[in-house]
């Protein structure tokens, strides 16, 4: 379900804007309908309050939580069903966060993704996303949406862009604390700015060397490094918060002194952050985590030379769930799949 094809039945059942809003408004905030001075059956025209239980039904049956794989930091990994039985993962963050997917798989490929190795199965509507933030909702408070999960959120756009909106004007999230991260991709320059919000942008750069990206992001758009730093620094000036970039650090890969003093030169004077990630392994994959205490002399290498690093790890190490793993073990019978079932 879209939630522009939602608003467009609400109408034709001949709500107006501000009915449309309010039940938006009361799903994305899981907030039921009876709160606030008036039920929404008071002021609603009789075909919208007859069929609201009906909706109610359909918007809660877009997405299910199939497993819950909690970590010692603090996060829990998602197994979230949808109405077709496919599957893909949430991450539950620390500070009232969570991680969606915006696609059932990914059309990339980046080499060292495991959601990249089965390709695009299919797009998940701007509803299925929202759904994902709603279930996250009834587990903790969620103050902020990073679209990082399974997908590239540039090749499903005019989802992502809706549930972008849903969430920045009636979800009660800051417009800052909404997180598009993409490869790179010209649509995403062209359309983020002229959006009613406007989410912090996060780029993922990888490496200085226009030929490694390409082979690590064989699939993304043939952006030079220098290139796409540009187009961000264009949107961190409009938007008034900074680009994050996005570094998943790979063992004799993307780790050596000729790639950090490179990447001082590309992002000095940036209005940018960027967020060094030791990658998480996985298994079948040729690449290797490096050293935490390598990673931490990297990133204040860096900060040295007045470039802001944030040395991240991962959520959900613990439970080996980098993106995609969880559901590949899944579909691979490796993992057993624990139902769950909201109380009646």
């Amino acid at each position: 379900m879209r939630i522009s094809s939602l608003r467009t039945r609400l109408r034709t059942l001949g709500a107006l804007p501000l009915h449309e809003d309010r039940i938006l408004r009361d799903w994305v905030r899981n907030a039921g309908h009876d709160h606030g001075r008036r039920r929404p059956m008071d002021f609603l025209p009789k075909p919208v309050r007859e069929a609201l239980p009906h909706i109610d039904a359909e918007l809660d049956g877009l997405a299910r939580i199939l497993g819950t794989h909690p970590a010692g930091d603090g996060s829990a990994r998602l197994l979230v069903g949808l109405a077709d039985d496919q599957t893909v993962e949430s991450v539950l963050l620390p500070r009232d966060g969570v991680c969606v997917s915006s696609q059932v798989g990914c059309a990339v490929g980046c080499q060292f993704c495991m959601t990249g190795q089965s390709g695009l199965i299919r797009q998940v509507t701007s509803g299925e996303i929202v759904a994902q933030v709603v279930l996250a909702r009834r587990q903790r408070p969620v103050k902020k949406v990073v679209f990082m999960g399974m997908g590239e959120p540039a090749h499903n756009l005019d989802n992502v862009m809706e549930a972008i909106e849903l969430l920045g004007v009636e979800g009660n999230i800051a417009h800052k604390n909404l997180v598009f991260s993409t490869v790179g991709d010209p649509r995403v320059f062209e359309r983020l700015p002229e959006g009613r919000v406007k989410p912090a942008l996060a780029l993922s750069l990888h490496t200085t060397r226009a030929d490694l990206r390409e082979r690590l992001l064989p699939r993304a758009p043939r952006y030079e490094p220098a290139a796409l730093v540009e187009e961000g620094e264009r949107y961190a000036r409009l938007t008034g918060y900074p680009i994050q970039y996005q570094w998943t650090l790979l063992e004799g890969v993307n780790d050596g002194l000729d790639e950090m003093e490179a990447l001082v030169g590309l992002l000095r004077g940036k209005y940018a952050v960027l967020n060094m990630i030791p990658y998480n392994a996985n298994e079948g994959l040729p690449f290797k985590r490096p050293d935490w205490n390598k990673a931490e002399r990297i990133a204040a290498w860096l900060f040295e030379r007045n470039i802001l690093t944030k040395l991240r790890d991962s959520a959900g190490q613990d439970v080996d769930g980098g993106c995609g793993q969880l559901r590949a073990r899944t579909l691979d019978g490796a993992l057993p799949v624990r139902v769950h079932r909201r109380p009646a």
